[in-house]
């Protein structure tokens, strides 16, 4: 059976395990890997797009990263219970045009017993930058 450790219930110390490895992953800007910690039929709601399993959340990724040059995540703990976790994160990127933007919010993850996110919901809000105003 595929797992991903740590596995739930989480501890706090497994909380900021998984959400270090999730920020490692997302800033690798690799779909594949990225879509590895997620499970065969994961459920996202990003902004006012939903994906559903491993296949949409790859061909999600490569088009996100192709307009969102310059990438660059940081996650940060928010709370957790026995398999979920919620995060506050920012990002910054690029646009093929050149401007900046800083994109912020929460989400709210559910695991499954094997370490797999099984649900993400992202509520994401962004804002223009200037890129002396950049902080990651």
């Amino acid at each position: 059976m595929e797992q991903k450790h740590p596995l739930p219930p989480f501890t706090i110390e497994t909380a900021l395990e998984k959400i270090q490895l999730a920020e490692d992953a997302w800033n690798s800007q690799d779909p594949e890997k990225v879509s590895k910690a997620y499970t065969i039929n994961s459920e996202w709601r990003n902004r006012d797009t939903f994906v559903n399993g491993r296949e949409e959340i790859i061909v999600f990724l490569q088009k996100k990263w192709e307009k969102e040059l310059n990438y660059k995540l940081k996650k940060e703990y928010w709370a957790h219970t026995d398999n979920r976790i919620a995060v506050r994160f920012e990002y910054e990127y690029q646009t093929k045009d050149g401007n900046w933007f800083r994109a912020y919010g929460n989400e709210n993850w559910e695991f499954d017993e094997n370490g797999l996110m099984a649900k993400r919901y992202a509520s994401i809000n962004d804002l223009a930058i200037q890129e002396k105003d950049r902080k990651l």
